[in-house]
């Protein structure tokens, strides 16, 4: 990489929504997991 060559860091706003969506696909899989061990108890 350049020196010259841009930052490839997001700005804030988009670093805010990366971590809200990673933290929704987290409780998805937990809650989907739950809902199979739920309905495989019955």
């Amino acid at each position: 990489m350049l020196w010259s060559d841009p930052d490839d860091e997001p700005p804030p706003d988009i670093r805010d929504m990366q971590a809200k969506l990673r933290r929704a696909g987290v409780l998805l899989a937990l809650a989907m997991l739950l809902g199979m061990l739920v309905a495989g108890l019955r």
